[in-house]
């Protein structure tokens, strides 16, 4: 059974960091394109960052470029989604996401685009 599972959400200052995992289970995640979303109250969800799966291209929203950065640990079968110089517009429920294609930059931030998500972990940037 494909199953994702995050971790690593917390409370944090603005300007702290945090890194949140998605280990897999169930499928081979270097096959698969991987997408990290988050979902504000009262707002849609949306894309943070993506690889895509084989290809390895990593795509990133443009408010998280340079502060966030996605990376993975196939010998676990993990993601992670590392969250540096956080402000409080990053606060939200993070979800990651697997898709057996492969997502290109016209796709990978449609939540649609995915069949399987984890079940979130909420960041909370605030003093």
């Amino acid at each position: 059974q494909v199953q994702l599972v995050e971790s690593g959400g917390g409370l944090v200052q603005p300007g702290g960091s945090l890194r949140l995992a998605c280990a897999a289970s169930g499928f081979p995640l270097d096959d698969y394109s991987i997408g990290w979303f988050r979902q504000a109250p009262g707002k849609e969800r949306e894309g943070v960052s993506c690889r895509s799966g084989m290809i390895g291209t990593i795509y990133y929203a443009d408010a998280v470029k340079g502060r966030f950065t996605f990376s993975k640990d196939s010998a676990k079968n993990t993601v992670y989604l590392q969250m540096n110089s956080l402000k409080p517009e990053d606060t939200g429920a993070y979800y990651c996401a697997a898709e057996p294609r492969v997502l290109t930059d016209s796709t990978w931030y449609v939540p649609r685009s995915y069949d399987s998500w984890g079940q979130g972990t909420q960041v909370t940037v605030s003093s």
